[in-house]
């Protein structure tokens, strides 16, 4: 019984692996981006916190219908 009980546990892992991953991605690439670009620093910061934030809302969606069901 002690692995069925660890299930749900197991998929709020996934499900915020699977948010964190594009988030960091998103991240590394304007990180890059502005390191190649100073100039477009302010553009691309704001593009990324918007990105990053919508990821974020979809991944808290996810989590929030894993621990419902």
């Amino acid at each position: 019984m002690p692995i069925l009980a660890a299930i749900p546990n197991i998929e709020v892992a996934l499900v915020l692996l699977a948010g964190g991953l594009p988030i960091a991605t998103v991240c590394a690439i304007a990180f890059s981006s502005m390191a190649r670009q100073p100039e477009a620093a302010a553009k691309l910061s704001t593009s990324m916190i918007v990105g990053a934030a919508m990821l974020e809302g979809a991944t808290l969606f996810a989590l929030v219908i894993c621990l419902i069901k």
